[in-house]
This record gives structure tokens, sequence and C-alpha cells, in this order.
């Protein structure tokens, strides 16, 4: 049984696609699928039930799982204990991003990078509920999410970089353009422009609704809330963004919500990160990373 097998079976189980987690190997989808049938054979048991539209585990494969995962971490332990005490610092470092932020992450990874040449580092950019469930998971080390402003999601430690009011925001021309202020209920009697399900920002929005018993009419989307800006500007409807892009933008009229909506953009971080690359990187962010008050979207 070789080590190489028990990380591509748990590619696969995590991924739930072959190809997905050649991709994430980094080898041809058929040196992964030829690694599981050595392995199957290996162990006399079927692993995994293929079919064209998912791959699961079977009761043998299920059972080997965590196995596969002690011995795997197991490993990486032996190595991070064998590089502390040379003072290497190696392995790999993943990390997510949402689509827009303020923190010059090309920057940082450069600078780790001089320091650590033989750490690999990736880069991934989601919503902040993808990016939380792969941090959760162990696929993520680190990454800059945004989440409620009294929350601290289970298992991560957090710093801020902005913690910021979320607005409204019309055009010139807008029937609500001589309003300073909306309550939830009268906003939602409007079309709403808002960044998608999963994003900080739409979950502080949905949160807020749910509690005020209210619906929001989301009419147009975007994965960027500088097109969400450009949407309202051309009279689209009512957009949701973070108060200084609503307040900043001389072809927007900006109005307050009550009750306040907030979020936090974060750096996050895995709080049992054992991996002496991930931790290092993760020192680097912090002293690089001060809260700025207003300015990035969430």
């Amino acid at each position: 049984m070789e080590l190489r097998q028990l990380e591509y079976l748990v590619a696969v189980v995590e991924e739930g696609s072959f190809t997905r987690a050649a991709q994430r190997e980094r080898v041809a989808q058929p040196a992964v699928s030829a690694q599981i049938r050595r392995l199957e054979r290996r162990v006399g048991q079927q692993l995994l039930m293929r079919s064209s539209r998912e791959v699961r585990l079977t009761e043998a494969g299920a059972a080997l799982l965590p196995h596969a995962r002690a011995a795997l971490a197991a490993v990486r332990a032996a190595q991070h204990a064998v590089d502390e005490v040379a003072d290497v610092v190696r392995g790999s470092v993943a990390i997510g991003t949402v689509t827009l932020h303020p923190v010059d992450i090309a920057a940082l990874m450069a600078e780790f990078h001089r320091d650590h040449p033989q750490v690999e580092l990736t880069l991934l950019t989601d919503n902040s509920d993808v990016l939380l469930d792969k941090l959760t998971d162990g696929r993520l080390d680190a990454a800059i999410v945004s989440i409620a402003a009294d929350a601290t999601p289970e298992g991560l430690d957090c710093a801020v970089i902005t913690d910021e009011i979320i607005a409204a925001a019309v055009a010139p021309d807008h029937p609500l353009r001589r309003r300073a202020s909306l309550t939830l209920p009268e906003l939602c009697e409007f079309p709403l422009i808002s960044l998608p399900v999963g994003t900080g920002l739409r979950s502080r929005l949905d949160e807020a609704c749910a509690t005020a018993a209210v619906r929001p009419r989301i009419c147009f989307e975007a994965t960027n809330p500088l097109e969400l800006a450009e949407l309202a500007r051309r009279g689209m409807g009512v957009a949701i963004l973070p108060r200084s892009m609503a307040r900043g933008d001389a072809g927007l009229h900006g109005l307050r919500l009550t009750p306040v909506l907030r979020g936090r953009l974060v750096w996050a971080w895995r709080r049992d990160a054992a991996g002496p690359a991930a931790r290092a990187f993760c020192a680097l962010a912090r002293r690089a990373l001060r809260p700025r008050g207003e300015g990035a979207a969430l």
C-alpha cells in the first residue's frame, strides 16, 4: 500500500471526481484511476463506486478512508518535525480570496516565495461560503472571506481587514434619490441588485431580511461589487453595496439601511493548521494586514 495511492483515494473522495482529483494532484486522470485500481487489488476490495454522475465510497472504502487520512497526516507531521529541526520550511500553502478585496495578495505571495522558495503556493478565488467550506475541511490553509460582524466560524481564527456598514445605492434619477435612509421592508419593495448567494454581502442581507420577515426582490446579480454599482448607475435597481462604495461614487445616491447591516472582511486560517509553511505564511499576512476601516468589498 503506497502513500501516493492513499493520497489519490482521499483526493477523489474530497473532490467527488477523478478528473478534479487529478487536477488537484497535478497528474493525468488515468494515473489516478490506475493507482486506485492497484490499491483495490492490494486490499482485495472495491473502494469506490463509479458512475457517470458520481463517485462514492463503498463500505470497504469508508472503512479505509479515516486510516488513509491518518497515515497521510502522520507522514506530514514527521516531515514537519524534521524540517523544524533543520529550520527548513517546505510543503505547500493553499490560499483563497473573494473576488474584490484591498489586500495585495500577489505581493504577499512574492515576499513569501523569496524567503521560502521550496514552498508551493496556490491561489483560489470563490465566494465566501465556498472558501469557508474549503478552509473547514482542510482544502485551504487560509482565505480572505466575508463574515458577519459578530461571528467567528468554528475552528478558525480571524484577523480583521475591514469592518464596514452595508448600504443601498441608486441612480440620481431613481424615485429614492431624495431619501436618506430605508427600512428593510421599504427596501424590499424595490428591485434589488446584489452579489450572488454564498457571498458575504448577500448573506448579511438575507439574514437581516429573514429576521425582519421580509423577502428581498433580487432582480439582478453580479459577482463583483463594481458591476453592482454600474448596474445601479444605469437605473437597473437598488444596489446593495459596502457603504464606502455607495457614498464614494459620484454617479450614485447612497442610502442608510435600518437596522444597520455590517460585515467584516477577514484573513481567516485554520486554528489547527500544523504545517510550518501555512503557519509562516499566516504570520507574514498578519504582520502585513492592518484594519483599514471602510473601503473593501464584502
